[in-house]
């Protein structure tokens, strides 16, 4: 299982107008995704990058991609899918989704047991 972080503050550079921001809009698209945890959070400071998530499992890489849009949800979906699948949250380059590969914002290495 992994658990998909959404930022709902997210307007992807545009003023707020009277309707949901960009990212509430992404978050709304991605709820209820079927073998994933969807989370809105308030924010992943990276309001430069456009929306942002991140993705994390228990005893796995985390990672943090930027610049998305509604219209990258399959992709979204799909590089979720293959980072649920790995044993360390590390999906081979080739595999991943070309958003994954190209607009990854960070990669945070797994936290420490507790002691």
């Amino acid at each position: 299982m992994a658990t998909l972080h959404v930022c709902t503050t997210c307007r992807a550079g545009k003023p707020l107008d009277d309707g949901p921001c960009a990212g509430a809009r992404l978050h709304a698209l991605l709820a209820g995704a079927e073998g994933l945890r969807v989370v809105p959070v308030e924010c992943l400071s990276a309001c430069s990058s456009g929306c942002a998530i991140a993705l994390t499992g228990p005893g796995k890489w985390t990672y943090v991609y930027g610049r998305l849009t509604e219209d990258d949800v399959p992709a979204i979906l799909e590089g979720a899918a293959l980072y649920a699948g790995s044993a360390d949250g590390i999906v081979p380059w080739r595999e991943r989704p070309t958003i994954f590969r190209k607009q990854t914002l960070a990669r945070i290495p797994p936290m420490e047991p507790a002691e």
